[in-house]
């Protein structure tokens, strides 16, 4: 009699992200993006949809939400405007705890914040919302997250109660990028913070960008077209907006034309 195979029970897998897919993207095709992120701490309905009237003329790629001190039914009712008004954008949520997790939303940045040595959001807050996680269906983004000195204290290094990279050390940068995308992270985050009196500089930018693979998001003090085109000439493939923005909504013009002019390789950084 013939042995018959041994019966074994497939392990379950994780379908493939289609918004990692689609950063990967951006480098393959040499195109740039741009992401509005928007606090539910200063949620506003009619601010909101003014803000989306807008990017019917000037359409953005991203929606990020996230903030600090989110309350939950804050973070719920933006989510769901975001749906309701832009539902071909894409939500991604931007957590600083375990319990920003919101299945309305398409996914999340699984933040790991290396450039700290806080263990609680290195992997403590990710050991606690995992089963949230694995039950919300949401798409997850594994992210490098690094705070940079911006010129000034800001709310994330307060809440995280580390420090922020040097701002003038982009080596230091570029091994602890290096380092993450080592430790199999998607995707890098180099933040000045909500607040930032000045950008991550594109020296820093140029070298994280020399030194991963991965797609690079870049985030924070990026208040002008200007800033704007040097973190996306120097090799960021997104940039990420957001208190200019909620307070001076026609500023979305000018980040998507400098977004696009960025896309077009009219940018030279040397």
């Amino acid at each position: 009699m013939p042995l018959l195979p041994p019966i074994t029970t497939p392990t379950p897998t994780l379908p493939a992200s289609r918004l990692l897919d689609t950063l990967a993207g951006l480098r393959l095709r040499r195109r740039k993006a741009l992401a509005v992120l928007l606090d539910p701490d200063d949620f506003a309905a009619d601010s909101l949809r003014h803000l989306l009237h807008l990017t019917r003329q000037h359409p953005v790629d991203f929606f990020l939400v996230g903030g600090s001190l989110v309350l939950t039914e804050h973070q719920a009712a933006l989510i769901a405007l975001l749906k309701a008004e832009a539902p071909q954008v894409p939500v991604i949520l931007f957590p600083s705890h375990a319990l920003h997790v919101d299945s309305a939303a398409d996914g999340i940045l699984l933040l790991s914040l290396i450039s700290g040595r806080n263990p609680d959001f290195l992997i403590g807050q990710h050991v606690v919302a995992a089963p949230r996680l694995r039950q919300s269906g949401l798409q997850l983004l594994p992210t490098g997250y690094m705070l940079v000195d911006s010129g000034r204290p800001t709310t994330a290094s307060y809440i995280s109660g580390t420090m922020p990279l040097p701002h003038d050390k982009p080596s230091i940068a570029a091994a602890t990028a290096m380092a993450g995308e080592q430790l199999g992270l998607r995707l890098m985050y180099l933040d000045g913070g909500s607040g930032a009196q000045h950008p991550v500089s594109a020296a820093m930018i140029r070298a994280v960008r020399e030194a991963v693979e991965v797609p690079l998001i870049v985030g924070g003090g990026l208040n002008t077209g200007e800033k704007i085109y040097t973190a996306l000439g120097a090799g960021a493939d997104l940039v990420v907006v957001g208190n200019h923005i909620e307070r001076a909504p026609d500023f979305l013009a000018e980040a998507v034309a400098a977004t696009r002019e960025a896309g077009r390789g009219l940018v030279e950084v040397s």
